[in-house]
């Protein structure tokens, strides 16, 4: 999570218990325009807009949301502070079966700092999901919907990640293998450190580290999701004082992969800068359909007024 300013660090780390606690009851979704100046505009780069909302939630945990899932029709939705977010959101907007709860267990003492959540991933066989956790540098398993922790790790490669710029990004491949993204943990090169797991990290904590060459500007990488051909799309976020956010998308092939070998370049697919719709994008999902792979992109609003949690639903190209 990148902190822009004094007033957002002060905010973000407020104690949870102190900041952000209440009784959950219900969440509004407004439409928002791709381009606010031009409403009929659909596309950016390659992907094609399907619609976007701004979410609010009744409960004032809601937000800081890092990375989602698409667990048996729900969104799953982790905070950086711990907190899961699961409803039901149809392609108009309508929300359903809206519950929040924290996470029964992870790193240290269950405060802020220790709870800081930035990527998750999961196994829909089993129902299991990981969360990666930055400053502590780890990543914890949960059953279903986060329900029980039942394991965890402190993998070697990630024990000097930076605090607060840790696993950002983390996918489970359908083949069981995981990939984990340092967001600012740089190769020889300048580009992105990333993790390669032979298996759940859980039980296998050794990994084989490789490059990733992400779209050039000082992108970085804030999550990952598997496409039903084998291939990855990563999500990447920036931040100017002048520019405010910026968005980019790329697409990547696992089996260019190799340790120790050449970078692994991401395919570009879209950039989303000002004056477009954009904010502090973090999460990633991708929801098959008949019609093809639809990708869910959502923001972290850092529990800061400033910012907001959007999420947007973009169409992606038959051949790319």
């Amino acid at each position: 999570m990148h902190r822009l300013a004094l007033l957002a660090a002060l905010v973000a780390i407020l104690p949870l218990p102190l900041a952000v606690r209440s009784a959950p009851q219900g969440v509004t979704a407004t439409p928002v325009a791709l381009d606010p100046a031009d409403p009929g505009l659909r596309t950016v780069g390659a992907l094609r807009y399907l619609g976007g909302w701004v979410l609010k939630g009744t409960d004032r945990r809601f937000g800081g949301i890092s990375s989602m899932t698409i667990q048996d029709g729900h969104f799953v939705m982790l905070s950086d502070g711990g907190v899961v977010t699961r409803l039901r959101f149809s392609g108009a907007g309508a929300q359903a079966d809206y519950a929040m709860s924290e996470l029964p267990d992870g790193p240290g003492d269950g405060g802020k700092v220790d709870r800081d959540s930035e990527s998750s991933t999961y196994d829909p066989a089993t129902g299991h999901v990981w969360a990666g956790f930055e400053t502590r540098n780890q990543i914890w398993r949960y059953t279903r919907g986060f329900a029980v922790a039942d394991g965890h790790a402190a993998p070697k490669l990630m024990a000097d990640w930076p605090n607060n710029e840790g696993a950002e990004a983390m996918v489970r491949l359908a083949d069981g293998r995981f990939l984990v993204f340092a967001e600012t943990k740089r190769c020889k090169d300048g580009s992105h450190f990333a993790l390669l797991f032979s298996g759940d990290p859980v039980e296998h904590p050794d990994a084989t580290s490789f490059c990733y060459k992400g779209p050039p500007g000082g992108f970085a990488p804030t999550d990952a999701a598997q496409l039903p051909d084998g291939r990855v799309l990563v999500l990447h976020r920036r931040f100017s004082p002048t520019a405010g956010f910026s968005a980019a998308l790329t697409v990547i092939d696992p089996k260019a992969i190799v340790p120790g070998g050449a970078p692994v370049v991401g395919k570009l697919l879209a950039k989303i800068a000002p004056p477009l719709t954009v904010d502090n994008m973090e999460a990633l999902a991708i929801e098959p359909t008949p019609a093809g792979p639809v990708v869910w992109i959502g923001s972290d609003d850092n529990y800061f007024f400033l910012e907001r949690t959007l999420l947007m639903r973009f169409a992606l190209p038959k051949d790319f």
